[in-house]
């Protein structure tokens, strides 16, 4: 039998979709489920709960506060509503690919993506911050969006705006490639010895699906990490709640603010 090739129809990048993300905005609209949002510019991607309740507290605002706004997202008072924080939206390729995709179709065109990443490298600790180049396909998302190959490869102004923040703020990061798995339970010791000699430096569950839909969509997309757990050893250290981590993000967090403020290559973005 001839090897299956994935996704399972043969050519489906070049069909067109049944239904895009801006018929599913066309549709809340429709049933006024958007009748108070308007698109920031640029957006912040968070997934721990922690850092979002840190926004919230330091913006002054409360969850409730979404005024029925596209999946909840937030604009931020101290950027005067031109960024926005989105939280709470699940974690994974398939929920961080679909909110970009419906976020995009709404007007935004920015984004950072700030989350935690296991080190695949004993020089790489607990609290250390990535600055993600490029992300090994070993997801589902990026195959539905683009030809089969290993690296989905960040967006290269975004990317050099946020890494501009974070050595302004004299933050030090390792800039480098990930591994993006949708199944954290399915991560085998052989794929990670393999990766680690490959100078892989973390694995996590977004990066390469987030950089699919970017290429496709023309869209600014960053993703930066906090180490929160380690398989350098290639026995599991999970440290997701220690103060390092916390640290990391905020400071990541920060630095994602400054680059959408400031916006992706000179003269562009936000001014």
């Amino acid at each position: 039998m001839p090897s299956a090739s994935y996704p399972n129809f043969a050519g489906k990048h070049a069909e067109e979709a049944i239904f895009t993300p801006a018929d599913f905005a066309a549709y809340l609209c429709h049933v006024g489920a958007l009748e108070a949002y308007e698109a920031p510019a640029g957006v912040v991607l968070c997934y721990q709960r922690s850092l979002y309740n840190h926004v919230l507290q330091l913006e002054g605002l409360k969850p409730s506060e979404r005024r029925g706004a596209l999946h909840g997202i937030l604009p931020l008072p101290s950027t005067a509503g031109r960024v926005g924080l989105l939280g709470q939206f699940g974690i994974g390729a398939p929920a961080a690919a679909a909110a970009l995709e419906e976020l995009a179709a709404m007007g935004t065109s920015d984004f950072v993506s700030v989350g935690t990443a296991g080190s695949l490298q004993r020089d790489l600790n607990v609290g250390d911050l990535v600055l993600c180049e490029a992300a090994i396909r070993d997801e589902g998302v990026s195959h539905h969006y683009l030809p089969p190959a290993k690296l989905a490869t960040a967006n290269a102004a975004m990317s050099g705006a946020l890494r501009a923040a974070m050595r302004q703020a004299g933050v030090a990061f390792r800039t480098g490639t990930s591994w993006t798995i949708d199944t954290p339970y399915r991560e085998t010791v052989a794929e990670a010895r393999h990766y680690q000699a490959e100078g892989v430096l973390c694995v996590e569950m977004e990066a390469a699906a987030l950089f699919a839909v970017a290429e496709v969509r023309g869209l600014n997309v960053a993703s930066a990490f906090a180490i929160s757990d380690s398989l350098a050893d290639l026995v599991w250290n999970p440290q997701f709640h220690g103060p390092e981590v916390e640290a990391g993000l905020i400071t990541l967090y920060e630095a994602a603010l400054s680059a959408l403020q400031t916006g992706p290559g000179e003269g562009s973005g936000m001014s």
